[in-house]
């Protein structure tokens, strides 16, 4: 099999998977269009790994023991970002992106000043501890 076959549909797997990133809101969808972005970068390994087996024969296959050490930090990943993605879901009730972006804190939001009393705190209380 020729190389261009595995390398163009890993680029179509990748711009897939990238379009799935930056279009999609739901958490979940985003995860697992990273799945499908890794899952093409597996492909090209092992393609190249394949096409440089021939060139070589003293071949070490580093394309495919990349790909198994790519395979387990995916499996990593998706583990841990599920278990984000659930417990955020248990306590916001969504996991919409734009939702939970728009309930984070901003920088601005801090209760306390280092030069002053809190914000939220009425006058006279902060001049009656001063």
């Amino acid at each position: 099999m020729h190389l261009a076959y595995p390398a163009v549909l890993s680029a179509l797997l990748f711009c897939t998977g990238l379009y799935g990133v930056l279009a999609r809101r739901n958490a979940i969808l985003v995860l697992m269009s990273v799945e499908l972005m890794l899952n093409a970068v597996n492909l090209n390994l092992v393609a190249f790994d394949v096409w440089l087996d021939k060139t070589a024969r003293d071949a070490l296959h580093s394309g495919q023991a990349l790909t198994l050490f790519t395979i387990a930090i995916a499996a990593a990943e998706i583990g841990i970002g599920l278990a984000i993605v659930l417990a955020v879901h248990r306590n916001r009730g969504t996991a919409d992106i734009d939702r939970l972006r728009d309930t984070a804190e901003r920088p601005g939001d801090d209760d306390t000043d280092d030069s002053g009393p809190a914000r939220n705190e009425p006058a006279e209380k902060a001049e009656a501890t001063a």
